[in-house]
């Protein structure tokens, strides 16, 4: 458990110091190429006959869609028990050359799974381009970490964009993968990652991944219900301690009345956290693959949203994480005491 405590620590520094170079392959891109591979093989609407010619799919629609389903839960058990296996022989592998290897190897890991600092460079990407190059520079920024039609945004649309993927991933990519992390150590945090990244990927409403990702999106929905309503619950606490340009009050006013609104029912509960206490409105219609989607509005729109509001947003997700933190570790230790 000292270990384990060591790793959760060292690796939230390392992430807060280093985040993600490029130059690193990162396990989570490994993930990916597994997930596309995967996905190349089993998402099809075709077979191949003994002659080895293509033959359509002719069965009723209902087979079709059972079938597409029945390979898209294939697909996320093969990778959960690919990732699980490798990152538990990793790490075992590296206890039982010595103790220091092994901590090593923990505190690498826990690093890799944790994407704070990544999350802030990414969407500081975005608020720099909006002020130093204008409306168009800004889509560009954007569109590299949302899933959304970017040409249609002013830059209005590229700011609340780019808070709403600060407010989502403060969950998604920094809060949950902690306390995963934290409860089952490394092997834990990557098997919830594998699950985030498969969602990311396969989890479109789309006539590809419709039936194929839903499995996927249904599993992340249901490892994310929780650590959702603690990272809303952190993120009101970080309101009221981040100081007068955070709304304390209203973020917990806005998480209880727009919570729910969204398709997700975990998205909003940080979306509508950080809409209250920026005093600003998220949300709303969007365009995705060129067809416009009804989104509902989250908070009051008080005052018109801004640039600075990326920077107060990012600000907002590291007491956050901060905050989930000192709560990790004050827990662990607890625990390492009475046992």
């Amino acid at each position: 458990m000292c270990y384990h405590i060591f790793a959760i620590i060292a690796g939230f520094v390392l992430d807060l110091l280093i985040g993600d170079p490029h130059f690193i392959p990162h396990p989570v891109r490994l993930i990916g190429s597994l997930i596309s591979f995967l996905d190349k093989r089993l998402n099809c609407d075709v077979r191949n006959n003994r002659s080895g010619e293509k033959t359509a799919v002719d069965a009723n629609i209902e087979k079709i869609k059972l079938s597409k389903y029945k390979r898209g839960m294939l697909l996320a058990f093969t990778v959960i028990i690919v990732v699980f296996a490798v990152s538990a022989l990793i790490l075992a592998t590296a206890y039982s050359i010595n103790l220091y290897a092994g901590i090593i190897v923990e505190v690498v890991m826990t690093w890799q799974i944790l994407a704070t600092k990544c999350l802030r460079v990414e969407s500081m990407r975005v608020y720099d381009a909006l002020r130093t190059d204008g409306v168009d520079a800004g889509r560009k920024a954007v569109s590299m970490i949302v899933g959304r039609d970017t040409s249609v945004l002013d830059a209005a649309g590229v700011t609340r964009a780019a808070v709403e993927t600060i407010a989502e991933n403060t969950s998604d990519g920094v809060i949950a993968p902690m306390l995963y992390t934290a409860i089952g150590g490394p092997v834990l945090g990557f098997v919830y990652k594998a699950v985030n990244t498969m969602d990311s990927m396969l989890g479109y409403k789309n006539d590809k991944y419709m039936y194929f990702g839903r499995f996927a999106a249904r599993l992340d929905d249901v490892v994310n219900f929780i650590p959702a309503r603690i990272s809303a619950y952190l993120m009101i606490a970080a309101a009221f301690i981040g100081g007068r340009q955070f709304d304390g009050k209203n973020a917990y006013r806005i998480f209880k009345r727009d919570r729910f609104n969204h398709a997700s029912p975990n998205s909003a509960q940080t979306e509508s956290v950080c809409a209250g206490a920026l005093r600003v409105q998220l949300a709303g219609d969007a365009v995705y693959f060129g067809k416009l989607v009804k989104k509902k509005y989250i908070g009051d729109g008080l005052r018109e949203i801004e640039y600075e509001d990326i920077k107060r947003a990012n600000r907002l997700m590291y007491i956050t994480a901060f905050l989930c933190e000192l709560i990790s570790v004050a827990v662990m230790s607890l625990v390492l005491i009475l046992l």
